[in-house]
């Protein structure tokens, strides 16, 4: 299923009913009167967030909604029915935005938590509404009202703890693939990962934590090279990043600063905000080193950035400082949970 994150759609609610025009006709009840009901209100359109969806894929093709319209007022004082309500299902994490105004309408972020998005018509009044005492037979009416119809502009936010923020071919989806059962594309070539993906990691029973993968970035990415920065905004829910540098050599001239500064200045570029977000360095491969020539690159890279944060080596392949690692993401999140909690 390809992944979307992004749609425009537009929704209609359904039209209130007419009121009725009806007069009683019984026999032997030659002065029956008025007995036109009220019509029924018309449908309205909802937003409701589904954490078994995670893209907006459904919205390639259908893009228009429409609610039931309410049925218009019979005879014998019977109230039409109301028009039934459209429900349209979307991920958990989307934020709908009228699409002229760009006003923010709702953000849904739990599971079957509802968003009215367009509301239903109000049903119009009978001739019954209009008898009285100098008006015996009145033959007034109103109409139903007229449905919201608006364009909205859905956009997906994954929502995630935990963010993995790199160049390409870091490690990022073999990190994931190993601290959860998420099975995003593992290969050794560029911009394997071309869509986010979320995996559950589980530090020990009822403790766990949700960690996203995006594609990676390059120089340049904030100017559209690449892949640019098309998917940087999911990293906007999560309360870490995780910054991943791959081990090699120094003796090939590598640089690993450089690696961090190239990423760190398309962040600039893209987002204060996701710039200072709390960051922590993780070294990967280190499977391809011996356990000195990663403490030399690691301590190398750490003294010319004067970084003060967490840093961690890890292996994918061996696991080798993953538990380390996931239990000091899981204390991190839960502490910044209780500190939130208390303030």
């Amino acid at each position: 299923m390809k992944f979307v994150d992004e749609a425009t759609i537009h929704v209609q609610a359904g039209d209130g009913g007419d009121g009725g025009l009806s007069f009683r006709r019984e026999r032997r009840i030659p002065l029956g009167g008025p007995d036109g009901g009220d019509g029924g209100d018309g449908g309205s359109v909802y937003l409701v967030a589904d954490e078994n969806l995670n893209t907006l894929s459904d919205f390639r093709h259908a893009r228009s909604f429409k609610a039931q319209h309410g049925q218009g007022g019979m005879g014998k004082s019977c109230t039409g029915k109301q028009g039934e309500n459209e429900f349209i299902k979307v991920p958990v994490g989307t934020l709908i935005k009228d699409a002229i105004t760009k006003e923010l309408i709702g953000d849904l972020t739990k599971h079957d938590e509802q968003l009215l998005v367009a509301e239903g018509g109000v049903h119009g009044l009978g001739n019954t509404r209009f008898k009285s005492s100098t008006s015996r037979a009145p033959r007034k009416t109103t109409p139903g009202q007229r449905g919201n119809s608006r364009d909205l502009h859905i956009e997906l936010k994954l929502l995630a703890d935990v963010g993995l923020l790199g160049l390409p071919n870091v490690g990022k989806s073999s990190l994931v693939c190993a601290l959860s059962s998420a099975t995003p594309k593992v290969a050794d070539y560029q911009f394997t990962t071309l869509y986010p993906s979320l995996g559950v990691v589980y530090v020990a029973p009822h403790q766990s934590f949700i960690i996203a993968d995006i594609p990676g970035l390059i120089e340049g990415a904030a100017e559209g090279i690449g892949l640019g920065t098309q998917f940087l905004k999911h990293l906007s829910r999560t309360r870490l990043l995780l910054h991943m540098i791959e081990l090699q050599s120094l003796q090939v001239g590598y640089d690993p600063c450089k690696d961090y500064l190239s990423v760190s200045s398309e962040l600039n570029k893209y987002s204060d905000e996701l710039a200072t977000k709390d960051r922590w360095l993780v070294f990967t491969k280190s499977d391809l080193l011996g356990a000195d020539d990663c403490r030399q690159v690691v301590g190398s890279c750490v003294e010319k950035l004067r970084w003060s944060g967490p840093v961690f080596t890890v292996s994918s392949v061996t696991k080798a400082g993953t538990q380390d690692l996931c239990r000091s993401i899981y204390t991190y999140l839960y502490e910044r949970e209780k500190q939130t909690a208390t303030s």
